[in-house]
């Protein structure tokens, strides 16, 4: 399991309410957030919040490198945490 470039976009592009990025059964997932309350993803490890990255970056879509830096810092704090 390791957290790409293409699930931060995918979190950034969703239009869910509140999406958060969420890792759950090894599986990156983008989730809105009655979704993330339902039962079917009880434990999952909340990764990042879409408003909070969106925040970082305002109007501005991130450059590639940028989206593949965040992954890598994303996944650094998942492994510290015994993700």
């Amino acid at each position: 399991m390791r957290l790409t470039a293409d699930d931060v976009r995918a979190l950034l592009a969703s239009k869910a309410p509140s999406a958060q990025l969420v890792l759950h059964e090894g599986v990156f997932r983008v989730l809105g957030e009655d979704e993330l309350r339902s039962p079917r993803y009880a434990g999952a490890l909340e990764v990042a919040g879409r408003d909070e990255l969106r925040a970082r970056f305002g109007d501005r879509e991130p450059s590639a490198r940028e989206y593949e830096e965040i992954a890598a810092g994303l996944h650094v704090e998942i492994s510290n945490q015994g993700g």
